[in-house]
């Protein structure tokens, strides 16, 4: 080979090489990339997917009748039931909720439905997810760190539901005595909004006697502090209750029955749980709030299918909300109603969430007629 066809041949090689090189930087720098970035996994995912599903509690009827079983309807059939959900629920513990995370990330999921029984003690175990490529849904209560979607209920609108049904069941007795306020727990985000927005439609209009955060939302704890309330208020002073969910209106009522209360006074609630239904057709809750389940699982379960498979997740989100540390994330708000005794044939039995036999049982089959609940 002449000097002339020995220099071709070198420069060929040597530039065949830097492309080569190029390539794999290209496609090494893409590759991190994808790690620091938004948690995108390689190549998109189809129907085949591991949709992780975490719950905070089982004292609350609705996380294990409603929540889980609406999610997983939903999931299947957006997955021609090729999809698999893998749950647990944390039983009120936040370490035991951290721990449920690491397992998720452990086994690889492909996304995270994640209700958060603390939303700043999850943080760490939201950007672990986010690190190992696995977006995470918050649901019903906004977890904070690197959330990639939201949904819940307008929940400062929950609060003013429950404080202008209140204002509504007290009348002209809303000066004449105190009011008590059981709010819900300090870790829990969606209680502050509660809490917000009672106080927005109570200012003014009632005198709060007492007022309370209820640790971990406990029935039995709310009962110790209307205890409590009563005995420095005095049984007689307390006109109405404003009670952020069912469960703490169960203890709330058992401590007013206790000290002899025979006349209860109203009392709200939240959750439209079976036994509070039940009791607010017996006359002794006056209300609660009906939050349509299904709404607020289907979007949980299309923005974590759509996340999963790399979608992008604001043709479902067209709302935003904003946390402690993240702004701006995809959200999916859903209405509420508020729910007496005038529209239980109207709301829980026309959705399908109980049959009136699960409501009507002979202990209240007098008081459903009165209703009209035939």
């Amino acid at each position: 080979m002449n000097a002339r066809l020995r220099r071709c041949a070198i420069a060929a090689a040597t530039t065949a090489l830097a492309v080569s090189l190029a390539a794999c930087g290209s496609a090494k720098e893409a590759g991190d990339k994808g790690k620091e970035g938004d948690g995108a996994k390689e190549g998109a995912k189809g129907d085949d997917i591991t949709v992780g599903l975490l719950l905070p509690e089982n004292q609350t009827a609705r996380y294990e009748k409603f929540d889980k079983p609406l999610i997983e309807k939903k999931v299947g059939e957006l997955t021609g039931g090729k999809a698999k959900v893998v749950y647990a629920n944390a039983k009120q513990d936040a370490s035991l909720q951290t721990q449920q995370v690491d397992t998720m990330i452990t086994n690889k999921v492909d996304v995270l439905i994640l209700d958060a029984v603390d939303s700043k003690a999850i943080a760490g175990g939201v950007k672990k997810a986010k690190e190992a490529g696995i977006p995470v849904v918050a649901y019903d209560r906004l977890a904070e760190g690197p959330i990639d979607a939201y949904t819940s209920f307008d929940n400062e609108e929950v609060g003013r539901v429950q404080g202008k049904a209140l204002l509504d069941a007290l009348g002209d007795k809303a000066k004449t005595g105190q009011i008590v306020m059981m709010n819900g727990s300090v870790t829990d985000p969606n209680a502050a909004l509660y809490k917000k927005g009672a106080h927005s439609v109570l200012h003014g209009k009632v005198t709060i006697g007492r007022e309370f955060d209820t640790k971990e939302w406990k029935p039995e704890n709310a009962n110790s502090n209307m205890e409590s309330a009563i005995t420095t208020l005095g049984k007689d002073k307390i006109v109405g209750v404003y009670s952020a969910n069912d469960g703490m209106a169960g203890g709330i009522i058992t401590a007013l029955k206790a000290a002899g209360v025979t006349a209860l006074p109203p009392v709200t609630g939240q959750d439209a749980e079976l036994a509070a239904v039940q009791r607010i057709v017996a006359g002794e809750q006056y209300q609660s709030v009906y939050k349509p389940y299904s709404g607020e699982a289907d979007a949980a379960a299309e923005m974590a299918v759509a996340l999963a498979q790399g979608k992008d997740v604001k043709a479902v989100a067209r709302q935003t909300a904003d946390s402690p540390t993240t702004k701006g994330v995809p959200a999916v708000l859903v209405p509420v109603v508020s729910l007496t005794k005038d529209n239980i044939k109207d709301t829980v039995i026309k959705d399908g969430i109980y049959a009136l036999t699960e409501i009507c049982t002979p202990k209240y089959r007098a008081a459903c007629d009165k209703l009209g609940l035939k």
